[in-house]
């Protein structure tokens, strides 16, 4: 079923390929450091993705800027995934590290109203936006670093998940996890396949069935996250991590981070636009959308 207008078209009028349409991470040639004095990078700023460009280490900062929670719109997922593919592009960028701009939240996870009440094409076009995200940061040649300044669910902790390296504050009122089974909603086997890669499949399980938010202290217990660290202190930490991480030959950690996540990344690719018929036909369901609506419902009476 096509998707109108497509995300490829979103991505397209700034330049950039979709995952779907260039040869993926793993399959094309490795990035060695730059040998030669490259132009500056400039920093750039969208309507919901800020990054700001470290020339000297090679090291960018995206923030995430969408009041009130970082929610996974489709049109943050667009920015977000143009953003990634500008940076992936520029040769001097080594290292991203991901955080939010907004106090107490790093990501909300994917957006309510993008599933509800909506057509069936419009279920497509988003669901493949968060597919594109996903694949490409889980595939990304450049160390990826999650510096979670807050409270991250669902989507917002796939994010992190597919970094490679988690840094969380360290205050017990900022949860963490995949809770889609609150919600009446299944994680789909490419969340799944992405938690059991990081905290093992008993922890999985339990979780996701149970649908668990981890407050920090449990989620460094349980590997959710790597270190906890004084929110005063993340950014000084980040660098730290990441200088560590970038000490290392780029073609060693990118061939061996290929090798480790290649059989994850095909099975989504293979099954794509299975995954997204999937995702239309249930979502679309009555019980579903009941379900989706309470949940708004109950948002906005917290908000009044």
């Amino acid at each position: 079923m096509a998707a109108a207008p497509a995300l490829a078209h979103r991505i397209a009028r700034s330049g950039v390929l979709p995952l779907c349409r260039r040869l993926p991470a793993w399959g094309r040639a490795i990035r060695q450091p730059p040998s030669l004095p490259l132009a500056p990078c400039r920093a750039f700023s969208n309507n919901k993705i800020q990054v700001e460009m470290n020339e000297s280490s090679g090291v960018a900062t995206m923030k995430f800027k969408s009041p009130p929670v970082n929610s996974l719109s489709l049109d943050f997922l667009t920015e977000f995934c143009i953003s990634l593919e500008k940076l992936e592009n520029d040769r001097a960028c080594r290292g991203i590290i991901i955080t939010s701009a907004i106090p107490k939240i790093f990501s909300s996870g994917l957006d309510i109203t993008e599933m509800c009440g909506k057509s069936t094409e419009h279920y497509a076009e988003f669901w493949r936006a968060v597919q594109e995200i996903w694949l490409r940061l889980y595939s990304s040649n450049m160390v990826t670093l999650a510096v979670i300044n807050g409270s991250s669910p669902a989507g917002g902790c796939l994010i992190a998940l597919s970094c490679d390296y988690r840094i969380m504050a360290e205050n017990p009122k900022y949860t963490i996890g995949l809770n889609e089974a609150q919600l009446g909603i299944v994680a789909p086997f490419w969340f799944k396949d992405t938690f059991v890669n990081v905290v093992g499949q008993r922890v999985a399980e339990r979780s996701l069935q149970l649908g668990s938010l981890y407050p920090a202290p449990e989620a460094l217990k349980f590997g959710i996250v790597d270190e906890l660290v004084p929110e005063e202190k993340l950014q000084e930490k980040a660098a730290a991590v990441m200088a560590q991480w970038l000490a290392l030959p780029d073609h060693a950690r990118q061939i061996t981070k290929s090798m480790m996540r290649k059989t994850v990344l095909d099975r989504l690719v293979a099954h794509r636009e299975e995954d997204i018929k999937n995702f239309i036909s249930f979502v679309s369901k009555e019980s579903i959308q009941k379900s989706l609506r309470m949940y708004m419902e109950m948002l906005k009476k917290k908000k009044s």
